[in-house]
């Protein structure tokens, strides 16, 4: 086949000949442009939280101050102060200018000995080398999700339950299964629920206790039948025990590493909460492993993700030792008395509130309250319901559709007594107005007056 061409000349002088397709050809050849775009882990992030809460559309009631119970900072309202002892730890640490630079990704051998220490007991030992600092507990949980697992396999998930775990999960590329935690049991585990979702796939169990955001706490029998079930079926457990030892009097916490023998565990806790320092970012990973399950594989694969960004703050890291051992145990007793005496004025007082029904806690800072939404049919939803309560009584709470579970919103219990009696004031009033006797009971009413 003959190509066409043609002359072109050049400078008045020679003649080069040009094949017509080939030059036709190069002139479609685009310029390039700019396509820059989002990571499929990035668009595959999602915080349903962030979302909720920035969708919801309101504005508070003018004439009343802004009471907001939806926030797990217990720093916020100023009236949870840390201890002196924790505060002048850090001031020598500054002082010392000795943690001004660097530090092992996975943290200062002394202050791995420190933790290592303070959580150590005869049924679950723990040495620095069963240590990984981290930048507080969302760090802590996100390496135990990374180290553990792979795309296409699933983890199982707490509902209701906290909602970094299935954030940090899907933009993984692993597949989320929610097990369903029992209101009338005062949130113990549906533990046949939670065994029918173990699959081949499953790479871990997340425990969470005591619970955000049900305020819950796990008896010692029942920590054991969740051990068993994940022993049967050869699953490691993350437990998710940022809230160890915050549990009100009559109540005793257990770790699940001190009741397990064969399934190895890794343990995420962290200063936020307890010692009431969010801010500082300080956690850790305590790995139990008691029949060498995890090997060296899980360890080494936790000292390499560690190594991708350096972990918590140095200083924080230099103050540690002394956090943990000269924190006075009073200190302790005292935040706890308050945590459970808001628990049980919020829970009283809304108790009696038609419509409305509170699930008593035994620990951590939070409250669950189930919405009987028949009788507030003028709402579509636990959004709607928080979101006109905003409107109305300027008291924010956080609709439980956050944590997977609609119809019920929860309650932060670490505002002040003042402030606590008063949201609920205000929540009982709210619920009055809208209040509507469901037209089933009206009819039992009448059937019972026969």
């Amino acid at each position: 086949m003959e190509h066409e061409s043609y002359g072109i000349q050049v400078n008045g002088n020679s003649v080069h000949h040009v094949n017509r397709s080939l030059y036709q050809a190069k002139m479609k050849i685009r310029k390039p442009k700019w396509n820059i775009r989002a990571s499929e882990m990035s668009r595959k992030t999602f915080n349903p939280i962030r979302a909720i809460v920035d969708s919801m559309n309101v504005e508070p009631n003018p004439s009343k101050n802004m009471i907001a119970l939806s926030i797990g900072d217990p720093t916020i309202f100023g009236n949870l102060p840390t201890d002196d002892n924790v505060l002048q730890a850090m001031k020598e640490a500054i002082d010392s200018k000795k943690f001004n630079g660097y530090a092992p990704a996975i943290g200062y051998q002394k202050s791995r000995e420190a933790v290592s220490n303070f959580y150590s007991c005869p049924e679950a030992p723990l040495d620095a080398k069963d240590v990984i600092l981290t930048s507080g507990c969302s760090q802590a949980i996100e390496l135990a999700i990374a180290v553990l697992c792979n795309p296409g396999q699933n983890i199982l998930v707490p509902r209701p339950g906290f909602s970094l775990y299935k954030t940090l999960a899907v933009s993984m590329g692993i597949d989320v299964k929610l097990y369903n935690l029992l209101p009338e049991k005062s949130w113990e585990i549906d533990l046949k629920h939670l065994e029918s979702l173990i699959d081949d796939k499953t790479c871990c169990i997340i425990v969470n206790n005591p619970s955000n955001p049900c305020g819950s706490v796990f008896s010692k029998s029942h920590i054991q039948k969740i051990i068993a079930v994940a022993s049967r079926h050869c699953t490691p457990i993350l437990a998710d025990e940022i809230y160890a030892e915050m549990v009100f009097s009559g109540c005793k916490y257990t770790s699940v590493a001190s009741l397990s023998t064969d399934v190895p565990i890794l343990s995420c806790g962290g200063l936020a909460k307890r010692w009431l320092v969010p801010g500082w970012r300080m956690g850790w990973i305590l790995i139990h492993d008691r029949k060498n399950v995890f090997g060296n594989e899980i360890r080494e694969g936790l000292v390499k993700l560690s190594q991708r960004i350096l972990g918590p703050c140095t200083i924080v890291q230099g103050a540690l030792e002394a956090i943990i051992n000269k924190t006075p145990q009073e200190f302790y007793d005292n935040t706890i008395s308050f945590l459970k005496s808001n628990s049980d004025i919020c829970y009283t007082a809304l108790s009696t509130v038609a419509g409305l029904r509170p699930i008593k806690p035994s620990g951590a800072m939070y409250l669950m309250v189930g919405i009987n939404m028949e009788h507030f049919p003028e709402f579509e939803s636990d959004v709607d319901f928080t979101e006109k309560l905003i409107a109305e009584q300027s008291v924010f709470c956080l609709p439980a559709t956050c944590f997977e579970f609609p119809n019920f919103f929860r309650i932060v219990v670490t505002v002040s007594e003042d402030m606590m009696l008063e949201a609920c004031t205000r929540i009982k009033e709210f619920c009055e107005q809208h209040y509507h006797l469901h037209t089933d009971s009206i009819i039992q009413d009448i059937e019972c007056d026969k």
